[in-house]
């Protein structure tokens, strides 16, 4: 299955979502159609399994990245979560297309909420267990208004400069942890 999301995430970066197909995948990974089928229904699931694949990475390197930082305050995590994603965006073969599936589908994490609202979540309980912040909706909110606050600057960021543009992802950044400083308890 590795070799197929593998296979999946390169040609996602060569051809598009719309130029990948479920026999290029097989082919390219080197397995039987029937071996994809056997996984996967259609090329929207093998996407979805990627795209939670990378969603699992980007959570466990942020988490290994805050608790190796030792972090006093929760405010440090928006630096290394902005950080993660873009590291992301530079070396993880398909991320740069894909995201976290918004440009498949917003609802390709889960099929009630939207992709950021998944993040959100994950963020949330990783700031609750780490810092002791208050869970609940006030904190939903406020990191969604960030989330996709993020999310349109580093768009930003990448249409500026191919490997983006240190300006608009520091100024991110900023502005980030300036609005949750204020909202966030």
């Amino acid at each position: 299955m590795a070799r197929m999301l593998d296979a999946c995430a390169e040609l996602v970066d060569e051809l598009g979502y719309d130029g990948l197909t479920t026999t290029l995948l097989a082919e390219r990974a080197g397995v039987a159609i029937g071996s994809v089928y056997q996984f996967f229904p259609d090329k929207r699931a093998v996407v979805q399994a990627l795209t939670m694949r990378n969603l699992e990475a980007y959570l466990r390197q942020l988490g290994a990245r805050i608790a190796e930082e030792r972090s006093a305050y929760w405010w440090d995590t928006v630096d290394a979560a902005i950080d993660e994603y873009i590291s992301m965006h530079r070396t993880t073969p398909g991320f740069r297309t894909l995201h976290f599936g918004d440009v498949v589908d917003i609802h390709l994490l889960d099929d009630e909420r939207d992709n950021n609202s998944v993040i959100v979540e994950q963020l949330a309980a990783l700031l609750v267990e780490r810092f002791g912040i208050t869970p609940g909706a006030e904190l939903e909110f406020a990191l969604s208004v960030a989330v996709e606050t993020a999310d349109a600057l580093i768009r930003m960021a990448f249409r500026r400069d191919q490997v983006g543009d240190p300006l608009v992802i520091e100024e991110a950044k900023a502005l980030i942890r300036d609005y949750l400083h204020r909202h966030v308890r």
